[in-house]
């Protein structure tokens, strides 16, 4: 579904992402894992189209969109979840999620929707008149999600969704992502908690100062203590 070649990526004069490979097949859970700085949020924001100048190919779904505005990427299913949650302050929950239907296609069954959300994110749909600032940091960063998903995406990438969160809300993140993923929905997923991202995705990919150091399946690089000793441990 999203093949990413040879990507390069810069701020300013900084040469950030350095030849960059990435694939993520339909229907898979594949994760980037590394060091705070190793480049795994610029390589999220580049697939995006929010780095400005980059170079290389990102195809999805078989079309190039390397130079495709940010809406155009969402309008093909495409959704990304920054580690900074950016929900809007002073709009309820249920008004935060009406805005991830503002240019989406399934925007006119608005109703239908929501409601499918407030299933999956049962924590949402007691709070959805509730003022979304008054959330805790956890149920800010489940509307992020919920707002990403309520598009319905045929890939969602999430950036660092554990951050800052409280353990018990974590396991219910994780839970979340287990169910996404048993439902085929495609998920491209930056992570510093390594054990639970790996316990997560089929496949994995190790970054270090730009550039991917290592590739493999899930299973065997959580097995690998030394690799994540070498790239991932703070």
């Amino acid at each position: 579904m999203l093949e990413v070649r040879s990507l390069n990526a810069w701020y300013g004069h900084s040469h950030i992402l350095q030849g960059v490979d990435i694939t993520v097949g339909r229907g898979e859970a594949v994760c980037v894992i590394g060091r705070n700085g190793a480049g795994k949020t610029t390589t999220l924001r580049s697939i995006m189209g929010l780095v400005a100048k980059r170079q290389g190919e990102i195809r999805f779904d078989g079309q190039d969109i390397l130079r495709d505005p940010v809406h155009t990427r969402f309008a093909k299913g495409l959704a990304y979840v920054p580690e900074e949650r950016r929900i809007v302050s002073g709009l309820s929950v249920l008004e935060n999620l009406r805005l991830g239907l503002v240019a989406a296609a399934n925007r006119a069954r608005e109703a239908e929707a929501i409601d499918r959300i407030a299933e999956i994110f049962p924590r949402l749909r007691e709070r959805l008149p509730q003022a979304a600032d008054t959330l805790s940091g956890g149920e800010q960063q489940m509307l992020a999600i919920a707002r990403a998903m309520v598009s319905e995406p045929r890939l969602i990438m999430l950036d660092e969704p554990s951050e800052g969160i409280m353990p018990v809300l974590v396991d219910e993140m994780f839970e979340l992502f287990g169910r996404m993923k048993a439902q085929g929905i495609t998920i491209l997923l930056v992570e510093q908690n390594v054990e639970r991202a790996l316990a997560l995705a089929d496949r994995a990919y190790v970054m270090d100062q730009g550039v991917i150091v290592h590739e493999g399946r899930a299973a065997d690089l959580l097995a690998d203590a030394e690799i994540q000793e070498k790239y991932c441990a703070v």
